[in-house]
């Protein structure tokens, strides 16, 4: 008998809980993206992450040290040589990224352009880092009138491609994606994801529509999630963790339209009865307020999350685990609008918790699926330790 027969995983995308040892080499010093929140919001109110101890691994202003916390608790260190949402995600199933993902904060290469517009017979506007309504309002209207294809990028590693579904039709968006994928495979770029970003509507009242589709790497060797896969155990990706892992090892895909709808799908998960993992992303307190630096908006997202958690709380069975922690940090106080690389919580929680414990640091988030592979009784993944028996 396992001793969990479903786990569940939320991952707080960029949720990070203070500079790791290794900041200063990612120019992150001072990085702290629960700290500075909670400061500029005065407080968060989180009370469920409260008695689940999130002020036990480190206190945040507003939210209570809990005298008996309802989840062992510590925090993880990445071991990885990158801090984007994809080599984060790849390390909690348990791989280890030692080339990172290149990121173009001066846009992409004149050549990949410049072959781009040749094969996909559209000229190419934008090519810089930017937000991806922010860009719309500045170049829709010369996308409309030329139908030239809006590319850009972020402080991850990807290559955005917007285009208004009456000027470019889907099918087509989605094949000039799959040639500008082909062409990033390259080691020379190494581009993580490429993104279709398809938008309706008019000048100054453009809106993306959920028609986007990632294209992305394969993982660089299997993780827990094939492993798990393999011996017919349940995969069920919430959000955009399917695009991550690029569909590997899942075996439900549910998407989600943003961070409230993910907490949704995760109750509906909950209340199936299946074996193996639930894994959620909740992607908005990264793209909506961490890259725009909008700490309010941020703090305001926590809170929302917390209330969402009066729901699924209640929902955990005696051989439930809930698993909840962050892929990198994003501190919206910090300088430029990139991720920080910061420690990230972990709070581990099950209905027979009476007072949690403090866990080790980890030392890579691996240990995430090793403890996962562990309590299905499935082949361990290379790198991490579990703790399940410390739990």
């Amino acid at each position: 008998m396992h001793k969990f027969k479903r786990i569940f995983l939320i991952v707080m995308d960029s949720v990070g809980i203070g500079e790791a040892p290794d900041a200063k080499a990612f120019n992150d010093e001072g990085a702290d993206t629960l700290g500075h929140i909670a400061e500029a919001m005065n407080g968060l109110e989180m009370p469920n992450m409260a008695k689940l101890g999130l002020s036990n691994i480190r206190e945040i202003q507003g939210v209570e040290k809990a005298e008996k916390p309802k989840a062992h608790y510590t925090k993880m260190q990445e071991a990885s040589n990158g801090k984007d949402t994809m080599t984060g995600h790849w390390e909690i199933m348990g791989l280890h990224i030692k080339q990172p993902f290149q990121t173009f904060p001066d846009g992409f290469p004149p050549e990949l352009i410049d072959e781009l517009e040749e094969r996909t017979g559209r000229k190419i506007i934008g090519n810089k880092p930017a937000s991806g309504t922010a860009i719309l309002d500045e170049l829709g209207a010369e996308h409309m009138k030329t139908g030239a294809l809006i590319v850009y990028t972020s402080a991850d590693s990807v290559l955005q491609i917007a285009a208004h579904e009456d000027i470019v039709p889907l099918d087509e968006q989605y094949r000039i994606c799959e040639i500008a994928r082909e062409l990033t495979l390259d080691e020379k770029y190494m581009v993580g994801r490429v993104i279709a970003r398809p938008f309706i509507g008019k000048p100054g009242a453009y809106e993306r529509t959920s028609n986007r589709h990632d294209y992305a790497l394969k993982p660089f060797g299997r993780t827990v999630m094939n492993t798990l896969k393999d011996n017919d155990l349940d995969v069920i990706a919430l959000g955009k963790i399917s695009d991550i892992y690029d569909g590997e090892g899942v075996t439900e895909q549910v998407r989600t339209v943003d961070n409230d709808d993910g907490m949704t799908k995760l109750v509906e998960s909950m209340n199936k009865d299946f074996s193996g993992i639930s894994f959620l992303n909740l992607v908005d307190f990264d793209a909506k307020y961490g890259h725009r630096r909008n700490p309010i908006g941020y703090g305001e997202a926590l809170e929302q999350y917390d209330k969402r958690l009066s729901e699924v709380l209640p929902l955990l069975k005696e051989d439930d685990l809930l698993i909840i922690t962050a892929d990198h940090g994003n501190d919206p106080i910090h300088h430029g609008t990139d991720h920080t690389r910061e420690y990230v919580p972990l709070l581990v929680h099950h209905v027979n918790v009476e007072k949690g414990k403090e866990l080790p640091i980890r030392k890579t988030f691996a240990d995430i699926g090793a403890t996962i592979a562990d309590n299905f009784g499935v082949e361990m993944p290379e790198f991490g330790t579990s703790f399940l028996k410390g739990i």
